[in-house]
């Protein structure tokens, strides 16, 4: 290799050394100014045996989850039990969040990403009520446009941290259990009533009807059939049978009205295990039904007395669609002219 070679090569390499310099220096300069946030977690420090409570805060409302003895309950509903897994999956969710995103956060883009008072505030609180964690959580965040995005599943959430109240953080779960909607706490499991004997409804108007059989896989019989009414045996089967698969969509609050619960639907149903079931069925608040009801005969050691103790309790909401079999009026349970023929 000669000499003019050798000084190309240096001449090439100090070139091409320089400009991966110069491509290393615009690379850093590309690089969002945040990059060192991405990933970090947002409670290093909140552990879940510290958390005593959960508080929820929106503009016109607040929900307090409470740890009581090895239970959760819900505050504002007299303390009826929220679903422990719902609770555990929530904190565990809450404390593993990992920035995916940080942004800079002004005081229109608070408003904009609902990061003010438009948001929701979740705040953990340890003993004596003492504040250990607290998170805003603002707009749902969507990967692609939606036509709907009230009823869509987001792909993240825009929160803020108070200590931090410069910075907006992206983070990869829509968080959908940081809301005041009780439903979204509470363990679904209703009263059920099975192995029905005697089905007794009676509507405010006046309209009545009982039926009633003798063993499990007796046919059911109109009590006062009058000349020519015949029983349509799958609608009483259906009639009863729902009441075992009833659903509970919500707990009413102490203080709703206008519930219907003073002239309700009445429901009786006698157990061929001796139990009895007074049930009150009211208005209906969107697609649910207002409930409430009293049991009694019911053996100490049955699968779910106390469940159904707690449930007695409250005003219920039960979806319509659990109930329509049940409250029919006395002539939809008769087979029609047609059937007959």
């Amino acid at each position: 290799m000669n000499a003019r070679v050798v000084v190309i090569l240096v001449v090439l390499l100090a070139v091409l050394g320089g400009g991966a310099l110069f491509y290393q220096h615009q690379e850093r300069a590309r690089r969002p100014e945040n990059v060192g946030t991405l990933g970090r977690t947002l409670f290093k420090e909140l552990k879940a045996a510290d958390i005593a409570a959960i508080r929820i805060t929106e503009p016109n409302a607040t929900l307090t989850i409470q740890r009581k003895d090895d239970r959760w309950v819900i505050a504002e509903r007299a303390d009826f039990p929220a679903d422990v897994a719902k609770v555990r999956e929530f904190v565990l969710k809450v404390i593993g969040l990992k920035v995916g995103q940080s942004e800079p956060l002004g005081e229109k883009d608070r408003a904009r990403l609902n990061l003010d008072t438009s948001g929701t505030q979740v705040a953990f609180l340890g003993a004596e009520d003492k504040p250990i964690g607290t998170l805003i959580v603002g707009r749902r965040y969507f990967k692609r446009e939606v036509e709907n995005p009230e009823k869509a599943r987001a792909d993240g959430r825009f929160v803020a941290l108070p200590a931090e109240a410069g910075t907006a953080y992206l983070v990869g779960d829509p968080l959908t259990q940081a809301t005041v909607k009780t439903a979204e706490w509470i363990d679904r499991a209703s009263f059920q009533v099975e192995k029905v004997k005697m089905l007794q409804v009676r509507h405010p108007d006046g309209d009545a009807w009982r039926i009633e059989r003798p063993a499990d896989n007796a046919d059911w019989r109109l009590a006062g059939a009058k000349p020519g009414e015949k029983l349509d045996v799958s609608r009483a089967n259906a009639a009863s049978y729902s009441l075992q698969l009833l659903e509970l969509a919500d707990i009413a609050p102490k203080d709703a009205k206008d519930t219907g619960l003073e002239t309700p639907v009445s429901v009786e149903a006698t157990t061929l295990e001796g139990a009895n079931y007074s049930i009150k069925v009211g208005k209906l608040a969107g697609e649910n039904h207002y409930v409430s009801f009293s049991a009694s005969g019911l053996k100490p050691d049955a699968k779910d007395a106390e469940r159904v103790k707690v449930l007695s309790q409250h005003v219920l909401l039960i979806p319509k669609g659990k109930l329509e079999d049940t409250i029919k009026k006395r002539a939809e349970l008769l087979e029609k002219e047609d059937k007959k023929k």
